[in-house]
């Protein structure tokens, strides 16, 4: 793709044909500037298939702000749109709308609220509340979805897959099998969710991190096929690097060839005063690959060498085999928890697609506009009762009981501070029948989880570190309860409303009915 091509395909144009109809046609009503606000939220968890997520990270939102912060309609974009034609064969977009997005074609009037990257996420919260003129927050709708779902998606792979492998090191090796430029994307993700470290070498440049990587079977490939051997290749591969000696040990058979080969290095490297990293392994069975290896790494002095585990991994692989070596790894006289603290998990395909669930149901909806200064609220009824969407302009808080467990996530109207409450009711968003009250001593933490990142364009939050957003990735998980933690069938996390804010809903919900017989 030229330059030239490049930023028109992934500047202001990166949104969907009916988003810019759409805000002609505002524009032609007279309603273009009129401020909205949408809501973006995702209304269920990922689902694997035979398992299914008990919560969600966020992630996404620094790279959206920065796409925001960037793009604008040009003279080219412009030129473009004029092209096109409907099948009268008359332009799709008049000249006057193309000559208003070139003065105003920019998101300089949004004022956006979000949820902060790494924290712990719910259904029907809002991510991300976005104010502004009506016709450009409607062009930013797919671009947001674009940029937040996604990484959302894979730094909630990621947090699974490392708590599964009880928090040890973290590989994300996904490159080779990401979606195209989706890879960077990807590997930022994986790193907030839980990665230590990638293979990506220019994403882990931008973010800071150092990559990591280990050689590929080619290299013992190549020595053997000119005559030499798995040794002289492990030899060399030492010599280039013998303060970083990983190797890759099932190339030909790994605990006749490989590993006996990798110890024999390991003991050379040590004579020259270097210590060995360790050895990965790439096939077969895991579990017992890695009990026997140990068992041989024991044995010749070198217990507390890393033993890398990769070849289709996830959270449920990653489970079976710390079951498997917790039960078996005694019948070899190897400590099960002192392998598995050396094991090293390296993830590839499975994390950079979210294997069984490849999309986040993010969606982006009206919720209110506002008239005579006021915001009055909007909303779409839906048939079934779970995805109609709550309206209004609103504050989302996070309720933690006396053992600093988040209890519940609650959604209130703006004027509202459930923090000031003597009781707290939490209404079910759909189901009228299960409320539940809460007195304010039983709640001694009422948190606001939105914050103001955005003002008419203007950034106006400290973008927080990779470090720090993991931080507070783990201090979320910590706060859940174990039930919803676990990887099947979790407990479910209850997501409430304020009376006030249900009986708006339930209002809404009426007048709509009645207004369409």
């Amino acid at each position: 793709m030229k330059e030239a091509d490049r930023r028109t395909a992934e500047g202001i144009l990166f949104t969907d044909q009916y988003q810019l109809t759409m805000a002609q046609l505002y524009f032609r009503v007279g309603m273009h500037e009129k401020q909205a606000q949408f809501d973006h939220f995702f209304r269920s968890y990922p689902d694997y298939g035979a398992h299914q997520a008990g919560y969600c990270i966020n992630a996404g939102l620094e790279w959206l702000l920065d796409w925001m912060q960037r793009v604008k309609f040009r003279p080219e974009d412009a030129e473009y749109l004029r092209g096109q034609v409907g099948r009268a064969g008359t332009p799709v977009f008049a000249d006057d709308f193309m000559e208003w997005l070139l003065r105003m074609g920019n998101f300089g009037s949004i004022t956006m609220r979000a949820i902060p990257e790494g924290r712990v996420v719910h259904p029907n919260v809002p991510l991300t509340v976005v104010q502004g003129p009506l016709a450009m927050a409607q062009i930013l709708e797919t671009s947001l979805l674009s940029h937040l779902n996604y990484q959302t998606l894979v730094a909630t792979k990621a947090t699974r897959i490392y708590e599964s492998g009880r928090r040890r090191l973290l590989l994300e090796f996904g490159l080779r099998r990401a979606h195209d430029k989706g890879a960077n994307a990807g590997a930022r993700a994986a790193l907030i969710g839980g990665a230590d470290l990638s293979s990506n070498v220019g994403a882990s440049h931008v973010l800071g991190l150092q990559p990591a990587g280990t050689h590929a079977h080619s290299m013992v490939q190549l020595f053997t096929s000119l005559g030499m051997s798995e040794l002289d290749a492990f030899r060399a591969y030492a010599d280039v690097y013998p303060d970083d000696c990983l190797l890759l040990v099932d190339t030909i058979d790994t605990l006749e060839s490989g590993v006996p080969n990798a110890i024999r290095v390991f003991e050379e490297l040590q004579r020259k005063g270097h210590t060995p990293l360790g050895i990965r392994l790439d096939s077969g069975d895991l579990a017992y690959l890695s009990i026997q290896a140990a068992k041989m790494l024991n044995d010749a002095g070198f217990p507390d060498t890393t033993i890398v585990l990769s070849n289709e991994l996830d959270e449920m692989v990653i489970l079976q085999i710390i079951t498997q070596v917790t039960h078996e790894a005694p019948r070899y006289g190897v400590d099960p928890d002192h392998l598995i603290g050396r094991l090293a998990y390296g993830v590839g395909t499975r994390l950079i697609t979210s294997w069984g669930e490849p999309a986040l149901g993010g969606v982006y909806k009206l919720v209110a506009v506002r008239e005579r200064g006021d915001w009055l609220p909007a909303i779409k009824v839906s048939e079934s009762s779970a995805k109609t969407p709550n309206p209004g302009n609103k504050l989302a808080w996070r309720v933690y009981d006396q053992r600093g467990k988040a209890t519940s996530d609650l959604l209130s109207l703006d004027d509202e501070s459930p923090g000031e409450m003597e009781q707290v009711v939490l209404h079910h968003p759909s189901d009228y029948t299960i409320i539940r009250s809460l007195q304010r001593d039983a709640i001694p933490r009422v948190e606001p989880l939105l914050v103001d990142v955005l003002h008419e364009g203007k950034v106006v939050y400290n973008l927080p570190s990779l470090e720090e957003i993991r931080r507070a990735r783990l201090e979320d998980v910590r706060c859940l309860d174990p039930g919803v933690r676990r990887l099947m069938n979790p407990h479910i996390y209850h997501v409430s409303l304020t009376p006030k804010l249900w009986e708006l809903k339930q209002q809404l919900i009426r007048s709509a009915m009645e207004k369409s017989h």
